[in-house]
């Protein structure tokens, strides 16, 4: 998985002493990477708890995808206006406060007796995870003010925050199985505790001077009407892709996003200043990152149906057979980094794409009884290494010719669409999946309990062909809008984590 996080809203910022770098710096970085690391692997602890939590709360196979996208609506509609929180309020004070709420959000959600409770916790992380994130990113910028020692800083947080996501496969594997799988959102309680304790201390406050305004109404407009979209894709699949309702939601929920647009355009203090999106570049760069997060959230989520389900892997099992995906990221990164100061951003994209949906390709070749060694495993790794050689160079790609005072909502833009186009992905493919079960069943009668499991199956592949389609559109995104060349693109001011 990759999130990419901004120091906020790119403003100047006010050293923590003036001529000096804080005593207590690298023990600070160790908090906030911790708190940052909760933050993380909460998306994936959560997808392997998801089965369980299905059946416990009796959520239904068109509702479950709320688990997911309420999280990352909140966290990706609300991430540029907590990045402008932190730099006015106090980056101190908003970490803080972000602790504080994704605790008592997190523990919300482990006593959750209904689906509808847990929906709404999950929201209230993703909340307060906007406020977190890019203070904590922001917090690093002020502390480390020596370029070699920021550096290194943002190494170790990248290095901690990567892995957060194959620490949350596995950690969700071993609590759900052998305790519970409220465990995955209780387990946050005392994490944030412990850096919250040592953040009072350690944690040095600072804020930018300017002024303070905030495009409140910009972020509410554009939250509800992405709630609305994803709320029509679910109606979709409960009363069809006709039905008065889901036409009306999902009409709505456009009617809100242009409403959004038109506000962005008459604000003084803009959201989302629309002059970022419009560059030819950075526009192709945002919405390939939102397709390939459309394709790839809801992936993960049946891959982890597909492994507990059908093939009855252990919740541990199952988050370890997940693995590969991010295995391959990271190699891929790695390789990417070195490669694009030679290749340029749009060769490694166009091979990324490829190589992801060819991933996502494979995986629609499941049956009941897949081979994890022979199909599974491989599919993921090429997955994985078309998903690493694509996210750096987006990295990059969102910041091109971005002005100084811009660059913190630039880089807080690309990991925001990432977000929604997971929220929406997440909705669409399961939507699809749900009427082709569907479908499947209904032309298979009576549907005996081979039949039944070669329906989720059916709905699986279905899902995951949707899924690299999403992916090949972002390839067709980077071809046609992507000009820039190798020389133009900046180093060092987004911060990838993958």
């Amino acid at each position: 998985m990759s999130v990419t996080t901004s120091t906020g809203s790119g403003l100047p910022e006010t050293p923590v002493a003036a001529g000096s770098a804080h005593p207590r710096r690298w023990v600070a970085l160790a908090v906030i990477a911790v708190a940052q690391l909760m933050v993380v692997l909460d998306a994936t602890i959560v997808n392997i708890a998801l089965p369980q939590a299905q059946a416990s709360l009796g959520i239904s196979d068109a509702d479950r995808q709320w688990v997911v996208t309420a999280y990352t609506l909140a966290f990706g509609g609300l991430l540029l206006l907590g990045g402008r929180i932190a730099d006015y309020w106090g980056r101190k004070r908003t970490f803080l406060v972000g602790i504080v709420g994704f605790a008592l959000a997190s523990a919300v959600g482990g006593v959750a007796q209904s689906g509808e409770l847990l929906f709404a916790a999950r929201a209230l992380q993703g909340a307060f995870g906007a406020l977190l994130a890019p203070a904590s990113l922001a917090l690093l910028t002020v502390l480390f003010t020596e370029a070699h020692e920021r550096a290194k800083a943002f190494a170790v947080y990248g290095a901690i925050a990567g892995g957060g996501s194959a620490v949350g496969l596995v950690l969700g594997g071993v609590l759900t199985e052998y305790a519970n799988w409220r465990w995955c959102l209780l387990v946050n309680v005392p994490v944030a505790l412990v850096a919250l304790v040592a953040a009072l201390p350690l944690v040095p406050e600072s804020r930018a001077h300017g002024n303070t305004r905030y495009d409140v109404p910009g972020a509410l407009v554009i939250t509800a009407g992405l709630v609305t979209l994803v709320y029509g894709f679910t109606k979709a699949a409960e009363d069809g892709w006709g039905a008065t309702a889901t036409i009306a939601l999902i009409a709505a929920g456009v009617v809100l996003i242009a409403a959004f647009v038109l506000i962005e355009l008459r604000s003084s203090h803009p959201l989302l200043p629309l002059r970022i999106v419009l560059d030819r570049n950075r526009g192709g760069a945002f919405l390939a990152s939102m397709l390939i997060g459309a394709g790839l959230f809801g992936a993960f989520l049946f891959l982890t149906f597909y492994f507990q389900v059908v093939l009855r892997y252990s919740p541990v099992k199952a988050g370890l057979a997940s693995l590969p995906v991010t295995a391959g990221v990271l190699i891929a990164a790695t390789l990417a980094s070195q490669l694009m100061p030679r290749l340029g951003a749009k060769p490694l994209m166009l091979t990324g794409a490829a190589l992801a949906a060819s991933g996502m390709l494979l995986l629609t070749r499941i049956g009941v009884d897949t081979s994890f060694p022979a199909h599974l495993l491989p599919a993921q790794v090429v997955l994985g290494l078309g998903l690493g050689f694509t996210f750096v160079p987006l990295s990059s790609l969102a910041l091109v010719g971005v002005p100084e005072h811009d660059a913190g909502a630039a880089s807080a833009a690309l990991n925001a669409t990432q977000q929604v186009g997971g929220s929406l992905g997440t909705a669409l493919l399961n939507t699809m999946y749900t009427s082709a079960v569907t479908a499947y069943l209904a032309s298979h009668l009576p549907p005996d309990p081979v039949t039944q499991v070669r329906g989720l199956v059916h709905g699986y592949t279905v899902a995951f062909a949707w899924g690299a389609g999403l992916i090949l559109l972002s390839g067709v995104a980077t071809a046609v809008l992507i000009t820039v060349r190798r020389r133009d693109i900046p180093t060092g001011n987004a911060i990838h984590v993958g």
